[in-house]
């Protein structure tokens, strides 16, 4: 599988009367933007902001970060089976557009939906004050049910980075990455002397709208299955989790895992990249020892020397880390995970809720309890009325002089478990 990404830089984001693309800027009618938002008829109303770095801006509560991405050439289309037709992607050529983002935000589960911040301290923990945001804040129609309403977003935001995707389809990109993965038999030719690395993916499916999605199948429902790297490049797995902020991965970390491109990166070199293997997080644990079992048959199978596991979430699926940990362990295979830590506040509980001597290699994401205080900020894309409840933040949050004393736990991508993030520890 060989995949072209062509990178086009956006500086700017600035509202007009057509939506396009000229010089690294970036230009959307909320007109047409509104069109698109409003096709989901569970969607009442929409509100179009930019926040960019810098800028005094807290976003919250956020929902998912997207980025645009469109389909050039080859099979399929971005978003399969969401909003492209059922098809394999990861093949061909694909843009993308850099250095922006869609954020859905707007509560739909408020105590499980993150901050944002563009400036001060918070600015410093995620990722995504680093980017141009288009920001969509959008209210229900009235009576609907949370788990309709987190559908009609999820898909709004993602139709709507695929609506400004298309604009750049004629364009020509200022820089071309190409990644390529030979098949299991080629590739056993090809890099004889090199070991064989594969790359475990936990994806968060407890239910109750901690939920993700490959090729449109919520993850909960799948048995554990290789993919090529680069079918997530063209969003085969999206996120439609309300879940922990800091933990998350939103749809846009999984089209930019740095996993996926470090391993890329030694691949021919140092190692052999041979496959991307999915597999879930429910909350059952027949269904745990189900999902285990069959991830490290698969390892065994295609013959790997060494194994990454990432997590998303913390608490119940720290039992399917270990369990995969430990039983691809057992097989011969060498394991390292990925993972943060729920250590408390001074840093000294139980950083994971289970444990085993066969995860003996573990970088950690950082701990989601650490208290910080963030400054108030001139400006708030979205509302401050469920400050005190998301995860992470207690009734004294807020505090007289506007300024919100908070675990990291809040922040959007603060303790990112595939390090989409600056935290670790050594």
């Amino acid at each position: 599988m060989k995949l072209e990404l062509g990178k086009i830089f956006i500086n700017d984001i600035q509202f007009a009367e057509k939506t396009e693309i000229k010089d690294h800027v970036l230009y959307v009618s909320k007109k047409e933007l509104s069109e698109v938002f409003l096709s989901e008829e569970k969607i009442k109303e929409v509100e179009f902001d930019v926040a960019r770095p810098g800028e005094s801006v807290r976003i919250t509560p956020v929902k998912d970060v997207i980025e645009p991405r469109v389909k050039v050439e080859g099979k399929g289309g971005v978003f399969p089976g969401v909003v492209a037709p059922v098809d394999t992607v990861g093949s061909g050529k694909t843009y993308c557009l850099k250095g922006m983002a869609v954020i859905t935000a707007g509560p739909i589960v408020g105590f499980q939906e993150g901050v944002i911040d563009m400036c001060g301290l918070g600015a410093e923990y995620t990722p995504f004050s680093k980017t141009v945001n288009l920001t969509c804040v959008c209210k229900p129609v009235e009576g609907t049910e949370s788990h309709d309403y987190e559908q009609a977003v999820r898909l709004a935001g993602l139709k709507t980075a695929a609506f400004i995707a298309e604009k750049a389809k004629e364009l020509t990109p200022d820089e071309t990455k190409v990644y390529e993965t030979l098949d299991l038999m080629e590739g056993a030719k090809a890099f004889p002397d090199l070991p064989r690395v594969g790359y475990v993916q936990m994806l968060q499916s407890q239910g109750l709208l901690h939920d993700t999605y490959v090729y449109g199948v919520d993850a909960k429902k799948i048995l554990p299955t290789i993919l090529y790297p680069t079918e997530s490049m063209d969003g085969a797995i999206i996120s439609g989790n309300c879940v922990s902020a800091c933990d998350k991965n939103p749809s846009y970390v999984h089209e930019n895992n740095p996993v996926i491109e470090d391993l890329f990166e030694e691949h021919g070199k140092t190692i052999n990249f041979v496959a991307h293997i999915i597999t879930n997080e429910n909350v059952y644990l027949a269904d745990k020892e189900r999902s285990s079992n069959q991830t490290a048959k698969l390892c065994k199978m295609l013959h790997l020397d060494a194994v990454i596991i990432t997590e998303e979430g913390f608490g119940n699926p720290d039992t399917d880390l270990i369990m995969n940990c430990k039983k691809i362990e057992a097989e011969g295979i060498k394991t390292v995970i990925i993972t943060d830590e729920y250590a408390g506040r001074d840093g000294k509980s139980q950083s994971l809720a289970d444990a085993d001597v066969a995860a003996n290699a573990l970088v950690t994401g950082g701990n989601a309890n650490q208290l910080i205080t963030l400054p108030k900020l001139d400006k708030v894309i979205g509302t401050l009325d469920y400050m005190t409840k998301i995860a992470g933040a207690s009734d004294t949050t807020v505090k007289a002089d506007g300024s919100l004393e908070v675990e990291i736990q809040v922040i959007t991508g603060a303790t990112s478990e595939v390090g989409f993030n600056k935290l670790s520890a050594r």
